[in-house]
């Protein structure tokens, strides 16, 4: 980074934003096989369903909810965003603004509409149908930033990823968190090494990374862990639900577990672990504390509807770890 560029943000978030629409059902069947790892919802085919509550969330989406959910505990964020020339794409900017999320990033696509959601909420647990409008990504001259954050993109985002490695490289000094959105996922572990490496920070779920690693590999937490590690990520971390999650630097294996297993609704989890362990990171705090803000942040997040209602500001954050006090994380190796 050249010495004259002068930090103006904390955390700039880059992502697709969404439209999210909760319908919160209580006219529904779940059906699991023996082990209830893999379930499928099931409603009456050619029926009107009966929805007991809707909720909107204008600006949502991984990096969106990274974004608002910084500035909640206290650090000046922008997103880099797409959206339509439409109500929604007004919504978000609006949103944000009010989150005071600087939106001066945030980029219309005259061609195509604003990408969608629609979260069918039962016995607490959600199924999404997610929709992301086909883009043509262009990255904005960004400011300097003491993090990038980057998060789900739509399908044609592989020619972004190296324009993003590039701006990394211009500004070096940027702390890089890289949770990657399901297109990355589902295009396989190859294409994403150069992003890990570059990692300061790299955050998914015990699916994501079970999805990502060789099928006949030996895959227990630790060498999940190991492996990324030694792609070049500096710091990992695996959430795994009501599991809680681990964490790995390198050298120390951490475990922490959940403050709690009553839930609402439980989009955004995953997003609030995330910004909560790096907002701590960026503060100086140390992993075992990073793993502890994130744990509070969902926890938070899951008492209410929707992925930002419930992202908690820098002094109720305080007021939760200290009510929490008592669930530490353990050190493994």
């Amino acid at each position: 980074m050249p010495r004259t560029m002068k930090t103006t943000y904390d955390l700039i978030a880059i992502g697709e934003s969404l439209h999210d629409v909760f319908y919160m059902l209580d006219d529904a069947s779940v059906n699991c096989i023996i082990s209830k790892e893999r379930c499928v919802l099931c409603l009456e085919y050619a029926a009107k369903i009966p929805v007991q509550e809707v909720v909107h969330t204008p600006a949502a989406g991984n990096s969106a909810n990274a974004a608002v959910g910084a500035s909640r505990l206290g650090l000046k964020s922008a997103l880099v965003t797409w959206v339509g020339q439409d109500e929604y794409g007004d919504l978000i900017r609006r949103a944000l603004q009010a989150d005071r999320v600087n939106h001066q990033y945030v980029i219309i696509d005259k061609k195509h509409p604003t990408s969608e959601a629609t979260i069918l909420n039962f016995q607490r647990e959600r199924t999404q149908l997610v929709h992301f409008e086909t883009r043509d990504y262009a990255m904005p001259r960004l400011a300097a930033t003491k993090c990038i954050y980057y998060s789900a993109m739509g399908a044609k985002h592989a020619k972004f990823d190296r324009v993003l490695l590039k701006e990394l490289k211009r500004q070096p000094k940027a702390h890089f968190v890289f949770q990657p959105g399901t297109t990355h996922i589902r295009r396989g572990l190859e294409p994403i090494k150069p992003l890990i490496a570059r990692s300061d920070l790299f955050i998914l779920n015990k699916d994501e990374a079970l999805y990502l690693l060789p099928q006949n590999g030996e895959r227990t937490m630790l060498n999940m862990l190991s492996v990324f590690s030694g792609l070049g990520a500096k710091q990992v971390i695996i959430t795994d639900g009501k599991n809680g999650a681990d964490a790995f630097d390198g050298q120390a294996h951490w475990h922490m577990p959940i403050f709690g297993d009553h839930a609402k609704e439980k989009t955004g989890a995953g997003d609030s672990f995330a910004i909560g362990a790096t907002v701590a990171l960026l503060k100086g705090l140390d992993l075992p504390t990073a793993l502890r803000w994130g744990t509070a942040n969902s926890w938070s997040v899951i008492q209410k509807i929707g992925p930002q209602a419930g992202l908690l500001t820098s002094s109720a954050m305080q007021k939760m770890l200290k009510r929490h006090s008592r669930i530490q994380p353990k050190l493994i190796k």
